[in-house]
């Protein structure tokens, strides 16, 4: 797995046209970013084309990535979430959710239907509290909680300090629950 300085050096020479670089990101976010499409309630084939569509932005517009502003994943899923938004806009519908299914999915069990509306519609304002985090924050929660990284290593995958992890990940804590507050009330 490169690491982050390294990821940050490919996107530099994918800037410069480099194909062998693009091709390494390209392996190393593809799949990627097709499951993080997929946490967000994306159909598989859907998340398989919007993430070939995401990287090809990433070779359109490495030119504009600064290592200085954000790592390169964080800029890279960036592309990719906005990408899944351009396209439910372009399609003028609803950003599909995974309610539904899972609703479905807990009745058949033996969940009682009140508990499971409660459940999806919780799942549902986290989903859309994330989406309302800053880009920073909401990719150390990425990290940290869905992909179950060590700070220490998201600090090193992003290239940025432990204190500054630690503190993103507390202040995306505390801006979630605000958030989700606001969604119950």
């Amino acid at each position: 797995m490169p690491t982050s300085d390294e990821l940050n050096a490919y996107a530099r020479a994918v800037a410069q046209g480099d194909r062998q670089a693009f091709a390494v990101l390209f392996k190393h976010f593809a799949p990627r970013i097709k499951s993080y499409l997929v946490k967000l309630g994306t159909s598989e084939g859907l998340a398989e084309e919007l993430a070939q569509e995401a990287m090809v932005n990433v070779w359109r517009k490495a030119p504009s990535f600064d290592a200085q502003r954000s790592g390169v994943s964080t800029w890279i899923f960036t592309i990719a979430r906005n990408q899944r938004i351009d396209h439910f806009r372009r399609h003028d519908s609803r950003m599909p959710s995974s309610d539904e299914m899972e609703i479905e999915d807990m009745v058949d069990g033996a969940a009682e239907p009140d508990d499971c509306l409660l459940t999806a519609q919780r799942e549902r304002g986290v989903r859309l509290a994330l989406l309302q985090l800053p880009v920073e924050q909401a990719e150390v929660l990425r990290l940290s909680f869905f992909e179950e990284h060590a700070h220490a290593q998201i600090a090193s995958e992003l290239g940025i300090p432990l204190g500054t992890v630690k503190s993103r990940v507390r202040l995306a804590v505390n801006h979630m629950r605000r958030l989700l507050g606001a969604f119950e009330s």
